[in-house]
């Protein structure tokens, strides 16, 4: 698992959305092989999409081939309030880029059948073949999507009772009205986060930092849903120093460290995007191997030469010595 850590919650925004458009622009996506996107609502990936939206604008991005699965949706809501999970990426993201309306998967929380609903949900990503990249947040608890604490890890897209604290968190989007806040949810499972070939969780505030820490320094826990990502082969969290007050200064210096490493001594010209030696790389370091093999077999041999000379030399005095005598 990788933990960069930036300064702000601006340039946790910056680094989260130029690594979404990376991505999406070396997997060079096609009407036959779109790029699949996980995505979340909250106030954590705002910044994230506008500077999507401004990538866009410039020309650096592309959503034509881009296919977004949404991490979850209220019950009840319309979607066309201004709080449902619909309206806020279409406000948010979608309606500032080229995306194709067909391409975006959002939870419907007013279907008459909301397991068949799921089922359908998990069955579309399938077809797709996956999801390449699910971005996500947290909350306070360690809730990712609506996977409260308790979910099961092997969870997959269901129905789900808000947590009390999620309702009181959310509560400020509903103008402070405890009794507005939905309290059922449609939401992806851990496990359909963590199918997804890479995740990449944005941690932003001190009120999340102790739910940073019991992802980092402690073991994978139920009760702390984000810890599954310990899990992933490439799990990705992006964090502000303030989300880093709880952590032990140790484990702070060593991710830096890490970074630094990559950065400063392998180069980041070395390096893809997920921290991968690139192949040019692995070239060079294949062909210093090669040469210090040869000059260790050159070494080698010099002394055996060496050795030989030396033998021979000996012998040929012992014999001058015999015939003196």
């Amino acid at each position: 698992m990788r933990l960069i850590v930036r300064q702000d919650y601006e340039e946790v925004s910056a680094y989260s959305a130029y690594y979404v458009k990376e991505r999406i622009n070396q997997f060079k996506p096609t009407a036959e092989r779109p790029f699949v996107l996980g995505l979340p609502t909250g106030s954590s990936p705002i910044g994230v999409y506008h500077k999507l939206v401004d990538f866009h604008k410039a020309g650096e991005l592309n959503f034509q081939h881009v296919v977004t699965f949404n991490m979850d949706e209220y019950v009840g809501l319309p979607r066309n309030h201004p709080q449902s999970y619909h309206s806020f990426m279409w406000n948010h993201l979608f309606k500032h880029v080229n995306i194709k309306e067909e391409n975006v998967h959002i939870l419907d929380g007013n279907s008459e059948d909301l397991d068949n609903e799921c089922s359908k949900f998990e069955a579309d990503i399938v077809k797709l073949g996956g999801i390449e990249l699910f971005l996500g947040g947290i909350g306070p608890d360690g809730h990712i999507a609506f996977n409260e604490p308790g979910s099961s890890l092997t969870s997959r897209t269901r129905v789900k009772t808000l947590a009390y604290e999620t309702i009181m968190a959310n509560a400020r989007f509903f103008g402070g009205d405890v009794s507005k806040v939905p309290k059922l949810a449609l939401t992806v499972g851990v496990a359909t986060v963590m199918d997804a070939r890479e995740v990449c969780v944005v941690i932003t505030g001190a009120h999340k930092s102790l739910a940073l820490s019991k992802c980092l320094e402690e073991g994978v826990n139920h009760m702390w849903t984000v810890s599954a990502i310990q899990m992933h082969p490439k799990g990705l969290i992006i964090c502000d120093e303030d989300a880093t007050l709880e952590l032990h200064v140790k484990t702070v210096r060593y991710f830096k460290s890490i970074e630094h490493v990559h950065q400063s001594i392998i180069g980041p010209h070395n390096l893809g995007l997920q921290g991968n030696l690139l192949r040019n790389m692995v070239d060079a370091n294949q062909a210093a191997k090669r040469r210090r093999r040869l000059m260790l077999q050159s070494l080698l041999n010099d002394e055996e030469e060496e050795e030989n000379h030396n033998y021979f030399s000996s012998d040929e005095d012992a014999q001058k010595k015999r015939h003196k005598k």
